[in-house]
């Protein structure tokens, strides 16, 4: 299939209102995504190499070891325990739940020509296809008594919370950053913060002796420095907000991993549709589903990788097209035995950060849902999904006004780069051919051909299967980059150190930093960012 010309569809994408939810909790917004692991070395050096190469460390796997601690099972004896951390607070294994389908999965993967790997996370690379560890990509942030794990359940423990040095305020919202000018330079000295958008709220200032770190996401951290005057001047000026350092970059380059979902008919009715219950006999099976896990212990349905089960059982939309994650391929988008010249002749931009990394990421669900889960299926359904690791199109955040309750204008971009969407169709075309292979074959229902599942979608021509990418593109959630780590000159906003320029004592350490998204899952990039940021803190303080 030939690049195909999007120039008409991007005026249009860019007025669609896509869904970029951000959580406020003390875990973030990794309290509603599927936390998986998959991330330690597939940093890329191409776009900013002076500036990747602090990152790069990280991805040298010093500081993914020190926040993890794997936990051996006894089915997964070839995963390598001397590459993995083994005394971090963040506990990551194999204990998720899986579905039978998503194994018969891994096995239609290495069918077709896709490797099987015993461990994404490791120096021989990404590559292959395995089933989600729970941690990073493949290991599960759900622990061996099957509980979620998150950064709030393993750094804020009840000895850090007892600290005389630490206080934790909830339903605050950081307004803005104080700046103060001193000696000739501009210094951050604290922040204000509010719990009301109301005229008549309170607002408090607290104050820093040290430095002020944004750790807002790739939404909100822009958002903040703009709100502070920190950011494009003339955006600034147009919503009447005085500028107090004029940085182009802020809120520029956003990337995001996006996402394309198939629907198909479980052939033997397994799927978790039941937790949405609509008869007596499906309400038993959520009831004896709790007493599997609360007072057995055994796992069972809600030990899946899931984020916030109890948010589609009570009818809350899910928020994350990966919240039931099991199984995982990584592949590249011009691997000849998956994509045939003779079928895909067409040679596409290669944005990988090597030859041995990917640009596909294809996983599974074990129920299908549409538009985040807001729309689910009234039959037993199974989900495959591919989204693009390393795509080309950029986006932006904007201000919406000045009043810091409004939420910002997010605009991801998605498909800007025609080659984008060109890749996504060799993903879908891939999925739908491991659909049809067995084991997998064998658990969907092939012959259930309704025009809302996808059982028929291979036999679409290339020009019908741009407009289901362009119908179906969403985000996966990961945002990343508008506070990208680069030199000021290529819209940098952070140097080596996390430090946001011509402002002292503030620094940024979250998603927005990346000076280009990560080939998989962001959330394990953010812990070892923070694990090593907490060190260069630390020897700075020493030093004085």
């Amino acid at each position: 299939m030939a690049i195909p010309d999007l120039s008409y569809f991007n005026d249009l994408i860019d007025k669609i209102q896509q869904l970029i939810p951000r959580a406020r909790l003390l875990l973030g917004s990794g309290g509603f995504v599927a936390l998986v692991i998959v991330l330690r070395f597939i940093y890329s050096r191409k776009k900013s190499p002076a500036y990747a190469s602090n990152l790069a460390h990280i991805g040298a796997g010093q500081y993914f070891t020190k926040f993890e601690r794997y936990q051996p099972h006894p089915d997964y004896p070839l995963v390598d325990t001397a590459v993995r951390g083994s005394s971090g607070p963040i506990r990551i294994g194999y204990f998720n739940t899986v579905s039978e389908a998503s194994k018969a999965f891994i096995k239609a993967c290495t069918t077709v020509g896709i490797p099987f790997s015993p461990d994404f996370n490791v120096s021989s690379g990404t590559l292959g296809v395995s089933r989600f560890f729970t941690c990073y990509f493949q290991v599960t942030y759900i622990d061996e008594k099957r509980r979620r794990v998150s950064s709030e359940s393993a750094y804020l423990t009840q000895d850090v919370l007892a600290r005389k040095n630490l206080t934790v305020v909830t339903n605050a919202q950081v307004t803005r950053v104080i700046v103060k000018n001193e000696n000739g330079e501009k210094r951050a000295i604290g922040v204000h913060v509010a719990n009301s958008d109301s005229p008549t709220g309170i607002r408090y200032g607290v104050l820093a002796r040290k430095e002020v770190i944004i750790c807002a996401g790739a939404v909100q951290s822009p958002h903040i420095l703009k709100l502070s005057g920190i950011g494009p001047a003339e955006e600034l000026k147009a919503h009447g907000i005085s500028v107090v350092h004029d940085l182009p970059g802020v809120g520029s380059n956003l990337v995001d991993h996006p996402v394309v979902d198939l629907y198909f008919k479980d052939k033997h009715d397994r799927s978790l549709k039941y937790f949405r219950p609509k008869s007596t006999s499906e309400t038993f099976k959520v009831l004896f589903a709790f007493i599997q896990y609360h007072l057995l212990g055994m796992g069972g349905p809600l030990a899946t990788n899931v984020s916030i089960l109890l948010n589609w059982i009570s009818s809350v939309r899910l928020t994350q097209t990966e919240q039931f994650g099991e199984s995982a391929a990584f592949v590249r988008s011009d691997d000849p035995i998956l994509f045939p010249k003779e079928q895909y002749p067409e040679t596409l931009l290669d944005s990988t950060s090597g030859s041995g990394a990917p640009d596909l990421e294809l996983f599974t669900t074990p129920l299908a849902y549409k538009e985040h889960g807001k729309i689910g299926f009234d039959v037993h359904t199974y989900a495959l999904h591919v989204y693009l690791v390393r795509p080309l199109s950029t986006g932006s955040v904007f201000l919406r006004s000045s009043n810091p309750f409004d939420l910002p204008i997010v605009n991801p971009n998605y498909l800007k780069a025609p080659e984008d969407a060109a890749k996504l169709i060799r993903g879908v075309r891939l999925l739908l051919k491991i659909a049809q292979t067995e084991p997998l074959a064998s658990h969907l229902d092939h012959d259930f051909r309704r025009p809302d599942l996808d059982h028929e979608t291979h036999l679409k021509s290339d020009e019908e299967m741009l407009e289901l990418v362009k119908e179906r593109v969403e985000t996966v959630y990961h945002p990343a980059c508008t506070c990208r780590m680069a030199p000021q000159e290529m819209n940098g906003v952070v140097d080596s150190q996390l430090r946001v320029y011509g402002i002292q004592g503030l620094r940024v350490c979250d998603a927005s930093v990346y000076p280009w998204i990560v080939s998989g899952h962001t959330c394990g990039a953010c812990y070892a960012m923070a694990e090593k940021l907490a060190d260069m803190l630390k020897k700075s303080i020493h030093d004085e």
